[in-house]
């Protein structure tokens, strides 16, 4: 672990990327129910969820080329710029269109973000420690998102609750600041491609195809109902628990902290035992306590061990804490798994646009979560929802069993 954070060539990016998923972290308890401030179904809640995610669709494979013109540092630079000042300008959102339209461009930004620092990493790590590499990085980001909960639900019940998307625009022009001053320019430039963009993805779709819809519908499922917790946690503590900012943002930070803590045995498992150790008991679990959340009655357990248990058992189960933090436990398990597996099938002669391709499937997962769980919520009830959601994390289990192939490459002794 000491070699893979002393990497003079990866160091430099953790700082920015743990002060945004910080940022990010303080919309967690707080944004589903901004959202609903404006008096919308549950079902345009989750479009504004989803909004970013929508954002990152659009933007992932013009990003990957935008990259490959301007440099990886550059790019990075650009899409965080974005991401702060439409983070900022929800402050003064006087509608919820304003809200969707700012994060919708601050989802273009995230694209050029994430697509640009996950080319320099793929290039900076070999595939032995490519598990490790990532997963801390990964768990860089679960830190963040470990912090950021249980702070915004204190700005907002102290202030209100659009004063957390000040803090988190701030958060997020330091961290451009940061990664000014610490991130070298690429000096790589890459022409554009001859025959026409989509030509030029159609070709690079051609010839990884397989691995695209195989692994890449695992990964667009595991995105959905990842995204999906961040939205049905939330509400049901609100609507259903009647709980309070504090309370569901302390849920979120415990389930933070869980995810947080499995980052490392989550690197080891994957370059130890193999990239299916880690996917496939991740998203089963998830899809586990995603399906505990309907048994729900309060925030937190029994003190009385037996009481727990007994309660669990008879379908009595009272806590939300339990069924967050095992969600939390079991995407940890999975730390940086589906940017591990997307940088093993990439091609090193066009790694910049498999990456668009494989981060375009992943948030077409991201996006999928919150509009799901709206709409189900509409029309069923947020108890169906999370059922419908844990029904999707277990499909996602079954592929990256079944379907997707190991890609650890076993180095000799």
């Amino acid at each position: 672990m000491n070699s893979i954070i002393r990497n003079p060539l990866i160091l430099p990016v953790f700082i920015p990327t743990f002060l945004l998923r910080l940022g990010s972290g303080l919309l967690v308890p707080i944004l589903p129910l901004y959202a609903k401030s404006f008096d919308i179904s549950y079902g345009l809640v989750g479009l504004v969820l989803a909004a970013e995610g929508i954002g990152h669709l659009v933007g992932d494979l013009p990003a990957a080329l935008v990259l490959n013109r301007i440099g990886r540092k550059s790019a990075m630079l650009l899409g965080v710029i974005t991401v702060a000042l439409c983070g900022a300008g929800l402050f003064f959102a006087p509608s919820i269109f304003v809200v969707f339209l700012l994060r919708f461009v601050g989802g273009i930004g995230g694209a050029l973000w994430d697509i640009s620092r996950y080319a320099y990493l793929a290039d900076a790590t070999a595939v032995h420690q490519r598990g490790r590499a990532l997963s801390v990085f990964g768990g860089i980001s679960r830190i963040g998102y470990f912090l950021g909960p249980v702070i915004g639900g204190y700005i907002a019940s102290a202030t209100s609750v659009e004063y957390p998307f000040l803090v988190y625009g701030g958060i997020s022009l330091l961290s451009a600041v940061v990664a000014a001053i610490a991130i070298e320019a690429s000096r790589k430039r890459v022409s554009p491609p001859q025959h026409g963009l989509v030509r030029h993805f159609a070709n690079i779709f051609r010839a990884h195809g397989r691995n695209l819809i195989t692994a890449g519908t695992g990964q667009l499922f595991a995105q959905t109902i990842r995204s999906g917790r961040y939205i049905i946690i939330p509400l049901y503590g609100a609507e259903v628990l009647n709980l309070g900012y504090e309370q569901i943002g302390l849920i979120m930070t415990v389930s933070g902290f869980i995810d947080m803590m499995m980052f490392y045995p989550a690197g080891v498992i994957m370059d130890r035992f193999g990239r299916k150790f880690a996917n496939v008991p991740s998203f089963a679990l998830q899809a586990i306590g995603m399906a505990l959340i309907p048994l729900t009655e309060s925030f937190a357990p029994h003190l009385n061990l037996s009481f727990f248990f007994l309660d669990l058992i008879t379908g009595e189960f009272v806590a939300l804490l339990f069924p967050a933090s095992l969600l939390g436990f079991g995407n940890g398990l999975s730390s940086g798994a589906m940017m591990t597996l997307g940088a093993d099938l990439a091609p090193r002669d066009a790694l910049s646009e498999f990456l668009g391709l494989w981060r375009l499937i992943g948030d077409g997962g991201r996006m999928s979560g919150p509009v799901c769980v709206g709409y189900v919520a509409d029309f069923l009830g947020l108890s169906p929802a999370a059922l419908a959601i844990a029904g999707i994390g277990l499909s996602a289990a079954g592929i990256f069993l079944f379907l997707v192939p190991e890609t650890l490459e076993k180095q000799p002794a």
